[in-house]
Parts: C-alpha cells; sequence; structure tokens
C-alpha cells in the first residue's frame, strides 16, 4: 500500500514508519521543517513537505495514497491554548481526510488514548468502549479530545475503514526522551524521592513504542471500519511498582504522597489529576481481531535495562 504518515518523527510515528517499510508498504511522511523532513528520509520513507495547519494540502495527500496513519498534533498550541486547542486544531484535520477518502472503503488510522472511555468503569476498559462524549463542562481535561476520537469512528459511515488506535498511558523505548517515565525520573532526581499517590496501587498500563506501531500497521492492513484498538502491552501495573523501580535505579527513597489536596500537587505539580487515577486497560480484542502479539520487553523489564538511566 502507499501509506500517508503524519507524524513520523515523533516518538510513536519513529517506529510506525519502518514498520510499514519493512513489511512492503510504500511510506510518505509530512514534514514542516528541513529537519524533519531529513528525519523521515532516514526511516525511509518519501517526504511531504507540509504542515498541519494546511487542509488542503492533507487532504490531497490522503487522496493520492492508499491509507493515512495520523499520529500528529498541534503541540505548539499547548502553551497557549492548552488541551482543548490541541483538540479543536485536529478535529478539521480528520474531517479533511474524511473528505478526501469518503466511499473509498480505505483505511484511515489515528491515535487515540486509552482513557477516553473514563477511569470509572470498575473493570479494565476494553475496545468496545466508546470514547466518552467531550463538551464544554469538560474544557481543559484530556476528555475534551474525545470529539476527534468519535469524529474518526463515525468517518465509518461515509465509507472510510477508518479506526482508533488508543496508545497506552506510558509508551516506552529506547528513545523516550519527553514521555511519562522521563518526565516522573526528573520528578524524582529534582525532589530527592520518588514518590507514589496513597498507598499506590492505582493501576496503570504501558506498552513498548515497537508493538504500538505493529497495532498501526495490523489496523491499517486489515481492521474492521468503526473500531476502536487498545496498544497495551502491561494492561495494569500498580504505581506503586513503577515508583519502585525508579527509585531502585535512581538509589532514592519511594515514598508514599498522602492523596489529598496539597499534597498530591505539592509532588506531582501538573500531573496531579493524572497519577492518582487508575487506568487498567485489555487488549483481547485487539489481539484476537488482528493477530497483534506484543513481543516487546513490558515495562519493568525496560527499566531495568537501564536506558533510562544513563550512566553520569
Amino acid at each position: 500500500m502507499r501509506v500517508f504518515v503524519a507524524g513520523g518523527t515523533g516518538h510513536s510515528g519513529s517506529y510506525i514508519i519502518p514498520e510499514l517499510i519493512a513489511a512492503g508498504h510504500e511510506v510518505t511522511g509530512l514534514a514542516r521543517s528541513d529537519t524533519a523532513a531529513a528525519a523521515v528520509s532516514a526511516l525511509g520513507a518519501k517526504v511531504r513537505r507540509g504542515d498541519l495547519q494546511d487542509l488542503d494540502g492533507l487532504k490531497e495527500a490522503a487522496a493520492d495514497s492508499d491509507g493515512v496513519i495520523h499520529v500528529a498534533h498541534r503541540q505548539d498550541l499547548l502553551s497557549s491554548g492548552g488541551i482543548d486547542a490541541v483538540a479543536a486544531a485536529e478535529l478539521p484535520i480528520m474531517l479533511a481526510y474524511g473528505e478526501a477518502l469518503a466511499g473509498t472503503g480505505r483505511p484511515l488510522v489515528a491515535a487515540g488514548s486509552i482513557g477516553s472511555p473514563g477511569q470509572h468503569l470498575g473493570r479494565p476498559a476494553i475496545e468496545e468502549d466508546p470514547a466518552l462524549p467531550g463538551g464544554d463542562e469538560h474544557k481543559g481535561t484530556l476528555r475534551v479530545r474525545n470529539v476527534v476520537e468519535r469524529a474518526v469512528i463515525g468517518l465509518a459511515e461515509r465509507g472510510v475503514r477508518s479506526s482508533v488506535v488508543r496508545i497506552a498511558n506510558i509508551a516506552h523505548s529506547t528513545t523516550d526522551r519527553a514521555g511519562f517515565l522521563p518526565t516522573l525520573i526528573a520528578l524524582a532526581k529534582e525532589k530527592g524521592v520518588v514518590g507514589y499517590p496513597g498507598d499506590g496501587a492505582n493501576l496503570w498500563n504501558a506498552v513498548h513504542a515497537r508493538d504500538v506501531a505493529s497495532v498501526f500497521r495490523l489496523a491499517l492492513e486489515k481492521g474492521p471500519a468503526g473500531k476502536y484498538w487498545h496498544a497495551v502491552g502491561d494492561g495494569g501495573i500498580p504505581f506503586r511498582e513503577i515508583a519502585e523501580a525508579i527509585g531502585s535505579r535512581l538509589g532514592l527513597p519511594v515514598v508514599s504522597v498522602p492523596a489529598d489536596v496539597l499534597m498530591v500537587p505539592g509532588y506531582f505539580g501538573f500531573l496531579a489529576n493524572i497519577v492518582t487515577q487508575s487506568y487498567s486497560a485489555s487488549n483481547l480484542i485487539t489481539r484476537r481481531t488482528l493477530g497483534w502479539q506484543p513481543d516487546q520487553p513490558g515495562l519493568l523489564a525496560d527499566l531495568d535495562n537501564g536506558h533510562y538511566f544513563p550512566a553520569g
């Protein structure tokens, strides 16, 4: 297939492009700068110059392809408008892809969040749980981006083989420089202790970035329309175990941060509302339907590999 990838130089995208090429697909990656163009070329893909604000260009790129993978977002908007602005900019991009691909049965696979079905299901989230509605009352929260996932799923009714890959909270790899783990590690070094909220029994999920790439490829190749997929390797790790693994590598004490309105923000800062949640999730439907087999190291094994803790 001729595949157009937006976001190919990001953490997930830099694994997705080689995964597609190894499977025999011809990949074109979007690049807005010379640096990005060089990175896309180094991964083995053709370069299409442009950016996420050029909706006509994205439509043209989608129309020229046999399928689209979208793992990009307007990161530049985060500092000024937060997640609300990022989601507002992403929605017209999905609708533009929809216009280009309507009635063709070609695939559009977009990145989503494992938290989009909500955290209060009383059980692990499954692929059949829809993204909760967004709306004005959820401004400033991650839920505001659910409008993007719901729009992608809705394109199935317009003859697009659209699907959403929900990526685990923690996507880890040897090239992870700005994800959740580096942030937690930096926080621990700054504070001199590794904290976890309350009893640390709240469950988090994780996946290796290389395993994420194979979910995107399989969804592109054979995923039915209108489906969610779960790129989740470890479906439920107690937060305390993650903290203990970091503490062991850093040689720092691991402590409970009392889960009240002052203490948790006092340690975790902007992460306070996230670290106290539970995000257990299943990958059973993804494995059964797509034949996905995650085969990379799990989160705790990857922390033990040491690459998150360079010497010196």
